[in-house]
């Protein structure tokens, strides 16, 4: 397949919105863009890929291939990333920054952890004490006086739903750990004993307008998200330090388009876990609890659409993630997809993934909750949750 490339700026390139990566995030920002008759080019390795089923176009290539980044760019007004483990340098040689949302200046501190870190570390806000394995290397005779085990080492870049992370119990199993693994590649992290974990995902416009959806509360096993309940229980200190937070990095990075921040809760208060500049899995219970998914947000902001302001459309929901289980599960997957559609009040959302793997994400199904009062909904969330594992339990439980 052939592309020509047209320098007339004035001439419209066939396709409003194009995504970098396939995944489900991808397939759930098209089809958002699909309720706006907005159309779509996917760059992705496989026509098969989630974001390929519905997309308008697809250039197969993988996310990271510069000829296939630059045809999309030939073809695409705005591109936007389905995740942050991008070639920044690379991007940036091919066109100019205007086309990216956001732009590649404002996602570059955010596309590895120890970025990230050195950016929190910069704005003053709480996160847990790191290091990197090549500073650990050289103060090794320190280690015993400045941490405790255990501790977490978390790769350098890629890692998501407990990949990349690696609890260390001892000097021992640290010393194996760092023979085994290239030192350049990983971080040691403070393991941090939290009560709860939250996530704040939001949207800031071309304008500067901050848009916020409200704080959930995530529910982890074996570091992958079971369930999600909206809103989170929290206090109006945590609220405004969370918006202050919040605001404070897309300002500071002049970011346009989606962005979520990951915290932990305990007795030092939040601390930052991680910030992805995307849309997150933390936002799904969106596309039905709100007026405007966290999706819809960013296909506006990247189409020049001025988004709706944000509004639950009910008292709260819950959402759980269908992980991957073994091969000889008794159910398969078409009865499994089909009893969960029979149950009353769900959303089933499924990804179209052609391989089922332990842990992977295939889908997700989100219930609006409509009691009034945090307690309640909580209960009618373990009973939903208990509901869904009978039929597709987590692969970790």
């Amino acid at each position: 397949m052939s592309y020509k490339s047209n320098n007339n700026n004035n001439l419209k390139k066939p396709y409003p919105v194009g995504i970098i990566g396939g995944g489900q995030l991808a397939l759930m920002l098209v089809e958002a863009a699909n309720d706006r008759d907005i159309k779509v080019c996917v760059q992705t390795k496989s026509l098969k890929d989630p974001g390929g089923l519905k997309a308008d176009f697809v250039i197969e290539a993988d996310p990271l291939q510069m000829k296939g980044n630059k045809n999309l760019l030939n073809i695409c007004e705005k591109i936007i990333f389905e995740n942050e483990w991008v070639k920044v340098d690379k991007l940036k040689q091919l066109s100019s920054d205007k086309i990216f949302v956001p732009d590649l200046d404002s996602i570059s501190p955010l596309v590895d952890r120890i970025s990230q870190k050195n950016f929190i570390k910069r704005l003053g806000f709480p996160s847990p004490k790191w290091i990197s394995m090549n500073q650990l290397k050289k103060i090794d005779e320190q280690l015993s006086k400045d941490w405790k085990f255990p501790m977490m080492a978390k790769s350098f870049k890629g890692g998501y739903d407990g990949k990349g992370n690696r609890k260390i119990e001892d000097e021992e199993d640290l010393n194996s750990f760092l023979i085994q693994n290239d030192s350049e590649e990983w971080l040691l992290e403070e393991w941090v004993e939290y009560e709860k974990e939250f996530a704040l995902v939001g949207s800031r416009d071309s304008l500067g307008n901050i848009r916020l959806f409200p704080i959930v509360e995530t529910f982890q096993l074996n570091n992958v998200c079971q369930w999600v309940l909206s809103p989170a229980n929290t206090t109006y200190e945590i609220n405004i330090f969370a918006l202050n937070v919040f605001s404070s990095i897309v300002n500071e990075l002049n970011y346009v388009g989606v962005l979520s921040i990951e915290f932990f809760f305990g007795d030092k208060g939040l601390l930052i876990n991680e910030i992805a500049p995307r849309t997150h899995n933390s936002g799904h219970f969106s596309i039905e609890a709100c007026n405007s998914s966290q999706f819809d947000q960013h296909i506006c902001i990247s189409a020049g659409i001025k988004p709706p302001e944000i509004k639950m459309s009910c008292e709260g929901s819950l959402m759980i993630n269908l992980l991957g289980l073994k091969k000889n599960f008794p159910l398969s997957i078409e009865n499994r997809i089909k009893r969960l559609s029979e149950i009353t009040g769900g959303y089933l959302h499924w990804y179209g993934k052609s391989r089922e793997t332990i842990g992977r994400k295939m889908g997700h199904i989100t219930f609006i909750l409509d009691e009034k009062c945090y307690e309640e909904r909580f209960l009618k969330s373990k009973k939903l949750i208990d509901e869904v594992k009978k039929i597709w339990p987590s692969p970790y439980s």
